[in-house]
């Protein structure tokens, strides 16, 4: 089987830490080119300064997934140039806690917005030149918040139960193009986004007592699965929603 991604140029939004810095190193690893995505340049830059000096080919494209104008520019420079994305990772994602009577319509817009609605406007974009040449990887990170409720997250548990709605419609759609379409739920991981929970003495014993491994994840432990549905050992994989949580969601 063939794990390597040689020749590839791989796209991760929200890659420069946690989750997404994780796969990004990965894809870097196993040969793809990787384009390097947050909001902000300074912070692309720096990733890449890091991987580049381990020797990796990484190079930066910030822009805000889910700003409608900096998205098509930053895609449209690739898409009409030379260079066109082979793997997409939609990983860029927010969260805001709030009890049902404080939630704000302005929050949940902006949550949906980030993500759900950004990753089928990034499909949108890098599909037709996926499907011009026969071969396409579309990544969509949605949680186990995908599969299962939560109190004072409804914005974001609802993005991750469409994103992998989006990810099962756009495989069926993709498919006969010899473009794959899956996502990822990943459990709790020790990351950047989760350190308000880990900090939680509470939360943290929830999280280690509900999960049969006893602990978080290290982000490392997520990345071997986006390399393989990255690759053409996961090539008859379509339309799953593969799940990394220790066994969570398996205790339940």
């Amino acid at each position: 089987m063939d794990f390597r991604l040689d020749g590839r140029l791989a796209l991760v939004t929200g890659s420069t830490r946690g989750l997404g810095l994780a796969i990004a190193r990965a894809m870097a690893e196993q040969g793809a080119r990787v384009l390097i995505n947050s909001r902000t340049a300074a912070e692309c830059e720096a990733v890449v300064e890091t991987l580049s000096a381990a020797g990796h080919a990484v190079a930066a494209l910030p822009f805000d997934a889910a700003d409608g104008q900096s998205r098509q520019a930053a895609l449209a420079s690739l898409e009409g140039g030379a260079e066109s994305i082979d793997i997409l990772v939609n990983n860029a994602g927010i969260i805001h806690r709030a009890p049902l009577a404080d939630f704000a319509e302005e929050k949940w817009r902006n949550v949906l917005d980030v993500n759900l609605t950004a990753p089928f406007l990034l499909a949108q974009l890098v599909a037709p030149g996926m499907v011009r040449r026969g071969w396409g990887r579309i990544i969509n990170i949605s949680s186990i918040l995908g599969q299962i409720g939560r109190a004072t997250v409804p914005a974001y548990v609802s993005s991750k139960h469409g994103l992998i709605g989006l990810t099962k419609t756009l495989a069926i759609e993709l498919g006969p193009h010899g473009v794959t379409v899956n996502a990822i739920n990943p459990g709790y991981f020790a990351t950047e986004f989760n350190a308000p929970l880990i900090a939680d003495p509470e939360f943290d014993a929830m999280v280690k007592g509900r999960t049969p491994l006893g602990r978080w994840g290290d982000p490392v432990e997520l990345a071997g699965a986006a390399v393989f549905l990255a690759s053409d050992a996961g090539g008859y994989v379509n339309g799953a929603a593969l799940t990394v949580d220790g066994g969570m969601t398996a205790a339940l």
